[in-house]
Order: C-alpha cells, then sequence, then structure tokens
C-alpha cells in the first residue's frame, strides 16, 4: 500500500507538471512580424480587412507591374456591366504594339480577343496587352488613367495616383502598399470568378509560352495570386494572397532588392500571419447588439446593429480577452430611418482599441403623437 500510494504522489505530480508545462506553452508570447529589408510592406487578413503587420504602410512609391491589377479591375467591371465580352475582339494599335518592357507580343492590326487580353496582363504581365485593353475600354489611355484614378478614389486607395494602364516609370504614377492591398482585397471580393485568372502559372499566345513571374504560386500550393512586378526605380515588388481552410490573408511587399528578396519577405509575412493570429466572425448582419433609448418616437427603443457580417483578427488565443464597448447618442431623436448610422463600436485588446464599427438602426422610427413628445421631452431631465 505504501508503494501504491507513492506511486499516486508520482503520477500527481507528473500530471501537475504537464498541466503547468501546458499553460507555459499556452500563454507563450506572439513573437514580433518580420521585418524585411524593403521599402515597404503589409499584411492584411482579408475578411476583417485589419492590418497584421506593417512597415512603411502609407510611403508613396511607384508600384511597377502592380499596376496592372487595376487594370484588370476595370476590364472586369466592364464585363461585368456587359459592356464587354471576353469574346469581343480589339483591333491592336501601333502604339500598344510598340510599348515597352514586358510583352504578350501581339501583333498590329490584329485582332486579339478580350479573353487573351486579360491572359496577357495577368500572367504574361504583357504592357502590350494593357495598353490594347486600355483603348479598347476608354479610347486612349489618358482617358483610361482618369477612369483608374476615379475608381482608385471609390475604392478609398488616398494616396494612389495613376498616369498609365501598364506601371512603366512616370513621376505622376505612385501608390502605397496599403492602397495595394485595398485594391486586391477589392478585387477578390469584387471578382471572384475573375479572379481565378491570377493562379495560372503559364499561358500560351501567338506559339509564345510564358510564365508567371510570382514564384509563390510554385512554392506555396495556398497562394492563388495575385501579381508582380519591377522597374529600376520601383524595385521588385509583390502583392500576393493565400487562402488556407477558411482563412485568407493579403500581403504586400514594395522595393525588394531582388526578385528573391520579394517572394521571401512575401512567404514569410504569410506564414506569421497564419501561425499567429486568427481571424473570427463576432457579429452577423442584421443581428441586434444592442437597444437604445429614442425620444420623440412612436417607439421608445432601437435596435441597433451592423450591416454586413463583421471579422476581427487577433493574436492567437486573445478572443476572449476582447472587450466591446458602445458609444451612442443619449439624445437619440425620432425619425429615425433603417440602416442610419446613430453610433458606433469599440474592440479593445489589453487596454488598446484595434477597431471600431458604426452601429445602424435596424428599423425605422417615426415620429410620436404629440403626448408622446411631450412626455419625452421632460422625461430628458430627469
Amino acid at each position: 500500500m505504501k508503494i501504491l500510494k507513492n506511486k499516486n504522489t508520482f503520477f500527481n505530480f507528473l500530471l501537475a507538471s504537464m498541466v503547468l508545462l501546458s499553460t507555459q506553452v499556452f500563454s507563450a508570447p506572439i513573437p514580433k512580424a518580420p521585418n524585411p529589408d524593403v521599402g515597404s510592406y503589409i499584411l492584411i487578413d482579408y475578411d476583417s480587412g485589419m492590418v497584421i503587420a506593417a512597415k512603411n504602410p502609407d510611403l508613396v512609391l511607384p508600384p511597377a507591374s502592380i499596376t496592372k491589377i487595376m487594370t484588370s479591375y476595370l476590364a472586369f467591371t466592364e464585363l461585368e456591366n456587359k459592356t464587354l465580352d471576353l469574346k469581343d475582339e480589339v483591333l491592336v494599335s501601333k502604339n500598344a504594339w510598340k510599348t515597352g518592357g514586358s510583352k504578350m507580343f501581339i501583333e498590329v492590326g490584329k485582332k486579339v480577343k478580350i479573353d487573351d487580353l486579360l491572359h496577357g496582363i495577368i500572367t504574361a504581365s504583357g504592357n502590350d496587352a494593357s495598353v490594347a485593353m486600355a483603348e479598347h475600354i476608354s479610347g486612349n489611355e489618358e482617358t483610361f488613367a482618369i477612369y483608374m484614378n476615379q475608381m482608385a478614389d471609390s475604392l478609398g486607395m488616398t494616396n494612389t495616383n495613376y498616369a498609365n494602364s501598364t506601371g512603366l516609370p512616370n513621376e505622376d504614377l505612385y501608390t502605397t502598399a496599403r492602397d495595394v492591398s485595398l485594391l486586391s482585397r477589392a478585387l477578390i471580393k469584387d471578382f471572384p470568378k475573375e479572379y481565378k485568372l491570377y493562379s495560372e502559372k503559364e499561358y500560351v499566345f501567338n506559339k509564345i509560352k510564358q510564365y508567371s513571374r510570382n514564384k509563390l504560386l510554385y512554392l506555396d500550393d495556398s497562394v492563388d495570386g495575385i501579381k508582380t512586378g519591377f522597374t529600376r526605380k520601383a524595385g521588385y515588388c509583390l502583392a500576393v494572397s493565400a487562402k488556407r481552410g477558411s482563412r485568407r490573408l493579403i500581403s504586400v511587399v514594395l522595393g525588394a532588392k531582388s526578385p528573391d528578396q520579394r517572394t521571401k519577405a512575401s512567404k514569410a509575412l504569410l506564414e506569421y500571419g497564419f501561425r499567429f493570429y486568427e481571424t473570427h466572425k463576432i457579429f452577423s448582419s442584421n443581428q441586434e447588439l444592442i437597444q437604445a433609448r429614442v425620444f420623440n418616437g412612436d417607439k421608445n427603443n432601437i435596435s441597433l446593429g451592423v450591416v454586413d457580417d463583421r471579422y476581427i483578427s487577433v493574436p492567437r488565443r486573445q478572443i476572449k480577452n476582447i472587450k466591446k464597448k458602445f458609444v451612442i447618442d443619449r439624445n437619440l431623436s425620432a425619425p429615425v430611418n433603417q440602416n442610419e448610422a446613430v453610433g458606433y463600436m469599440i474592440i479593445e485588446l489589453e487596454g488598446k482599441v484595434i477597431t471600431t464599427y458604426k452601429l445602424f438602426a435596424m428599423e425605422s422610427i417615426k415620429e410620436g403623437n404629440l403626448y408622446r413628445q411631450t412626455l419625452d421631452s421632460i422625461s430628458r431631465y430627469f
């Protein structure tokens, strides 16, 4: 019996040690993000839109061929609006044919289908294809650049200006890593079917096979796009997206010193985000989050919520520590229209604000009768 007691004591000690060790591992701190020696980078979560890691994300830099993401975005927009069709044929101008830099090798005076041009823009990074597309959509590249800037404004790309469809050097062509991440996210969200073109590794046109310059398509099965870029002034650039399970991340690297560096930097950022961060859906669209007092209405209370599903990205195992605060006008008065923004919610982690969401009225409230308005006018002071 004495030996059995010692065994129990030993096993209890062993169990306690395992629990302690498990707790220590569970509470392991999150390491700092990679810090590659590049001009700028950003890593965001696709669902939440939150920044996981960044360095100089708002530094204005030339984007090189990453410009073509917007060129293809506008082509996809025209396809969706039925003003273009994949079978439409584009007459190649001399201006498009003679464009320097990377080429799809289209020939002047010949017709090329929109479908082929899109492959030439996305996979081959053809400057000739980009100019041909711009001219077909807008008449000339200058007008197309205006269209690009209008779309950039609508997407919230506040530090971007386009001067051409190709990314060839121009003093008036610039962007930021943050803006490129916004555009990349919009492209994937707005055109999920068309985005699949960015996963293609090769394309043959005029019996010439060309390969995608995005090496991560070959090195990581979770990577499915999106675009590389290079000029002497811009350095080596890469916007890339990867999906693992239900999670998707987007990274943008600008101003790398070599193709290998941009690939390694992007890979390191993606691995960091997937390994050390989690994304959770915290609110559903049209879910009531709180009720607010409404004065002078035909009802006393109104339900508030969010219009779209809301996600949050936090360091792993920290979701339980987030805190929510609601900020609502204490003098909210009728009339209130459905989907009208009437307040906001603050999400905090460890005492720091990590994001905010607008709160919207989930119903409309009309003005009440004179009696109710009189009572509410009195109740405001008590």
